[in-house]
């Protein structure tokens, strides 16, 4: 309108622009839209290859690698690529009854935890994996995988764990399996001054952490791959260990990865008050 009072009446575009009431700053305005098309490429791949992670955890690496978009952007594009449609694990029951107390974690190495988890090979045959877990740090110190696991393997194990670690836990806290009941992980523990700590019968609840460590590796690792063999599943799970224990941020750690983390506490410790 003010363009057409400009060339049809002469008079200026200041006097034609207060005639609409439309300020010249506004008429000279030009968008200047940024592109979203690197964000959105970013976000579209970090969900491809790792779609366990929510907008949380996208963000976060968003950050590690230097996009400075506001979260709200961010989650714009991330609802418009349909992430958020993405099927999510269910609740637990919010009325279950709290558990007894347990000790509470202060400090590295000072109670792990220790489960196995059960899957297949793509031909149908079954396997195992012993999970070995800081409960402070959230570091997996093992993820051995075999057909037939029995209570030398996980002595032989938790003796490399203590070579590699260079320190033993003050307690262990696992269930009452065959194998962490055996004479030789009793044996071990004796010898090593480690308190195993014996889940109640039918309560997995009592060793909370290394269950939410076993549901991050099934979603994240055991679920989206096929494994061929043996070696080709321990193959694929190291390399999800390495990137779970350097790489992974924990909302839990101030979301550090578990290495991030304990490098952060040894730095802390080492400064003089």
């Amino acid at each position: 309108m003010a363009v057409w009072l400009e060339d049809h009446y002469r008079v200026s575009l200041r006097r034609a622009c207060s005639s609409v009431l439309l300020s010249t700053s506004s008429f000279y305005y030009k968008s200047h839209k940024r592109s979203d098309a690197a964000l959105r490429l970013r976000i579209r791949d970090i969900a491809q290859t790792r779609f366990r992670y929510g907008f949380n955890r996208i963000l976060i690496l968003l950050r590690r690698e230097g996009f400075c978009d506001n979260h709200k952007r961010v989650y714009r594009i991330y609802k418009d690529e349909g992430l958020n449609l993405r099927s999510k694990r269910p609740r637990r029951s919010r009325s279950a009854a709290h558990r007894l107390d347990r000790m509470e974690n202060s400090s590295i190495n000072q109670a792990w935890s220790m489960d196995f988890v059960s899957d297949a090979l793509f031909n149908g045959s079954r396997f195992r994996i012993l999970a070995v877990v800081d409960n402070y740090s959230k570091k997996c110190l093992s993820l051995l995988v075999g057909k037939s696991l029995k209570g030398s393997d996980v002595r032989d194990e938790l003796d490399r764990i203590k070579l590699v670690e260079n320190q033993v836990p003050v307690r262990i806290q696992c269930d009452n399996g065959s194998e962490f009941v055996s004479k030789e992980v009793d044996r071990w523990a004796y010898d090593n001054k480690v308190t195993l700590d014996f889940s109640r019968p039918g309560k997995p609840t009592d060793n909370p952490y290394v269950e939410s460590f076993n549901g991050k590796f099934r979603d994240e690792c055991l679920s989206p791959n096929w494994f061929i063999n043996l070696e080709h599943a321990t193959e694929k799970i190291e390399d999800w260990r390495w990137e779970y224990n350097h790489f992974r941020p924990h909302s839990s750690l101030q979301d550090l990865s578990p290495i991030e983390f304990i490098n952060h506490h040894q730095i802390l410790s080492e400064t003089p008050v």
